[in-house]
């Protein structure tokens, strides 16, 4: 006996019962790509736009960093966060970012 949950079968006349469930595939050979879709993207998408997340390790000039922090550090850091009404990862790119400025100052003082 099988008691997991199962999906309700389709009905004979339910148009969404055959659709697929993902994106449709790239134009097969023969087809023609859709000129008037493209046009439309490119005039949303200025030329020489550096942003993309294609590589997922750069974004316009910025790089992305993964921070890994101790669970209590990472508790402190998300209730400071919502004491300031902000997120944990804005909190956490300020800090740094002031930082930053702060080792700047300092190191042309030497």
């Amino acid at each position: 006996m099988f008691t997991g949950r199962s999906r309700p079968s389709p009905k004979a006349g339910d148009e969404l019962a055959n659709a697929p469930r993902h994106r449709p595939d790239a134009p097969q050979q023969g087809e023609q790509p859709d000129h008037e879709l493209e046009s439309y993207l490119a005039a949303l998408s200025p030329e020489g736009d550096a942003e993309t997340t294609g590589t997922g390790r750069r974004f316009g000039g910025a790089e992305v960093y993964q921070l890994r922090l101790s669970l209590m550090a990472n508790e402190q850091l998300r209730e400071l966060a919502a004491h300031y009404q902000t997120s944990p990862m804005a909190l956490a790119q300020e800090w740094v970012m002031q930082r930053l400025e702060w080792e700047a100052q300092h190191l042309n003082r030497r």
